[in-house]
């Protein structure tokens, strides 16, 4: 069955173009998925003129976007080893990345022609084909990457302290503010324990104690002898 396909289908044809394909394909997938028509005359020609005009507005952005693009310098860095040889590869991929990073221009990564990935440092120039006799040229300049420099086993032991102290710092706050709560209540807990102490002060009696009665009669003993020591002593002074 001929057909003319409304659609660029991948490894069979391109939009406009008027092929030949199996009856089951084009009646099961191809018109069912609106990819290609019948390749009837009226419908032929309506799809060639559709064609065309697509075909002139896209070359036309394609020389605007070849202008904007053509020249430009892409910067790549990657780790490398001895004779400047890549660990890894550079491929239109990376390239496509980096060059909408400088432009701001979303460029297919097909449209990249390389034979091969770039696995050494160096400049390159490299061409884009956007389209028939459409291939502007960029400049990729591939550098080394820079090693990390590791820091001073001094600088990278106080780091580490830092950050321990820093870890810590949460729960020595925490036990603060816990401690600094449990104040309140310890002081009231000693107010009252004072506060209790003087009140069982004040109820003990101040008063000395009475004498005994044996105290009483002893005393009351040596009050009535005093007189008659006292008689005794003068008339021995008076025999003398």
């Amino acid at each position: 069955m001929k057909v003319i396909f409304l659609q660029d289908v991948p490894n069979v044809a391109q939009a406009g173009q008027v092929k030949e394909v199996a009856d089951g394909y084009a009646r099961n997938y191809l018109i069912p998925r609106k990819l290609a028509a019948l390749a009837q005359p009226q419908a032929v020609s309506q799809i060639e003129t559709r064609t065309k005009k697509m075909e002139v507005r896209l070359t036309s952005e394609m020389q605007e976007l070849a202008i904007l693009i053509e020249g430009t310098e892409v910067n790549l860095k990657a780790k490398a080893g001895a004779k400047d040889k890549l660990y890894g590869s550079i491929t239109s991929a990376d390239i496509a990345a980096e060059l909408q990073n400088v432009t701001g221009l979303e460029i297919d990564k097909r449209k990249i022609e390389m034979e091969e990935p770039i696995r050494q440092l160096g400049s390159y120039e490299i061409a884009l084909k956007l389209g028939k006799d459409i291939a502007p040229k960029i400049k990729v300049t591939v550098t080394e990457e820079e090693a990390e420099e590791k820091p001073p086993k001094k600088e990278k032991k106080v780091a580490k302290e830092k950050a321990a102290k820093e870890k810590k710092a949460p729960k020595t706050a925490k036990k603060a503010a816990k401690k600094e709560k449990k104040a309140p209540e310890k002081e009231e807990k000693v107010a009252k324990e004072k506060k209790k102490t003087t009140k069982k002060v004040a109820k003990e009696p101040k008063a000395e104690k009475k004498p005994t009665k044996k105290a009483a009669k002893t005393t009351k003993a040596a009050e009535k002898k005093t007189p008659k020591k006292e008689a005794k002593a003068k008339k021995e002074e008076k025999t003398e």
